[in-house]
């Protein structure tokens, strides 16, 4: 095991704020087996941004270029969130450094890029892996659990959604969210969430059928200044057409069951809503992202006259909660934030070379990143042609 982890984000967005928080806190979640952890740099092109960010967390110094982390002696882990489109570039650069890789979703913005990361991935030296992170959620773990141990069975069918906001007003400034083809906006954005969600419960999705995209909103104003994130900040009386989707819909089939998708970022009052019921030989479940410290479970008991949903409440018989909450007792609660912590954490145990055995679930891998893109290009090809089924 090293001496210690000296650990780098690159991009100091939202989600970047997210990562940088996470290795923070991910050596105190559980018992202290981790070599000491050096917050080392936050790299942002905006030098504001990322000053900025580093001061707020900690962190030594901040960078404006990935070039400088890739040479950096004292860094060894990098998260890279950033635009898609940029992710290729570094995360190879990173790579032929030696450095140990966690890349946001979706892994590129094209599939042969997404293809090629994976190729330097398995040819490195170093980890690299993909931040799948409502795989950490104790809710969705513990429904997965039920379903494989019997208790809800066999999955039928997989209703879910995930509804945003932010880009419902039509005076929200362009970004690079708005910008590439046909399938890279709401669909990449959140529905690359909702499908590997969908497939760690229920399977390998086997076709596609159904696939539509829409644009609702055809232009975006451009900003006067830096934006961050999803922040609505002053635009100018300048305009640019918006090239992708803002929502998309689609249906599925399961090896066993079917399922129907819905994303948007125009949902207005929804800012952050994933949600999704899945139903079971046995019984069905509910999981809704705004309650995260708790899942909604129906079990059959034969009789019909007491059947309904009841409230489960997260507590520490619940997958990963036991050990790893500062206040480790029933109902205390469980948030979106906290999901960045164990991603983090797992990451730093792979890297620090402790066992599967010993360790949280290892993080997702670069190929199962191409699987996800893999599915996303299935519904844009569908969308294209009419909902034509797409098989995988």
């Amino acid at each position: 095991m090293a001496d210690s982890l000296g650990v780098a984000v690159i991009g100091a967005g939202m989600a970047g704020k997210a990562h940088a928080a996470a290795y923070r806190t991910a050596s105190a979640l559980y018992s202290p087996v981790l070599p000491p952890i050096r917050l080392v740099s936050i790299g942002d092109v905006n030098a504001e941004f990322g000053s900025l960010a580093a001061k707020r967390f900690g962190y030594e110094r901040n960078d404006t270029s990935w070039q400088a982390i890739a040479e950096a002696d004292d860094i060894d882990v990098v998260s890279v969130v950033i635009a898609n489109s940029l992710h290729r570039e570094v995360v190879e650069g990173l790579l032929a450094a030696g450095k140990h890789v966690l890349c946001e979703k979706p892994l590129s913005d094209t599939i042969e890029d997404a293809r090629a990361m994976a190729d330097a991935a398995r040819s490195a030296s170093s980890i690299a892996r993909i931040g799948f992170t409502f795989r950490r959620t104790p809710g969705i773990a513990y429904i997965r659990d039920l379903i494989r141990n019997g208790v809800l069975g066999n999955v039928l069918h997989f209703s879910g959604r995930y509804w945003t906001d932010y880009g419902f007003s039509p005076s929200a400034p362009m970004s690079w969210r708005y910008k590439g083809g046909p399938g890279s906006g709401a669909l990449a954005d959140v529905g690359s969430h909702l499908t590997y969600v969908s497939e760690f419960l229920c399977g390998d999705i086997k076709s596609i059928t159904g696939g539509r995209l829409s644009t609702v909103i055809g232009k975006r104003p451009l900003p006067l200044g830096a934006v961050m994130g999803h922040d609505h900040a002053a635009v100018s009386d300048t305009f640019e057409p918006v090239e992708n989707d803002d929502y998309a819909a689609f249906s599925a089939e399961f090896e066993n069951g079917a399922g129907s998708f819905e994303v948007s970022r125009v949902a207005a009052g929804h800012a952050n809503s994933l949600n999704f019921e899945v139903f079971c030989e046995n019984g069905a479940a509910k999981f809704d992202q705004r309650r995260p410290s708790e899942i909604q479970l129906f079990l059959n008991d034969g009789s019909g006259n007491e059947n309904g949903y009841r409230q489960v409440i997260l507590g520490p018989g619940h997958p990963y909660i036991a050990g790893g909450l500062a206040m480790d007792a029933p109902e205390v609660g469980f948030g979106q934030n906290d999901a960045f912590g164990y991603q983090a954490r797992a990451f730093l145990e792979e890297v620090a070379g402790l066992s599967e055995e010993e360790s949280l679930p290892r993080c997702a891998t670069f190929d199962e990143g191409v699987r996800n893109m893999e599915l996303l290009g299935a519904v844009t090809e569908s969308a294209l042609n009419n909902g034509k089924k797409i098989t995988l």
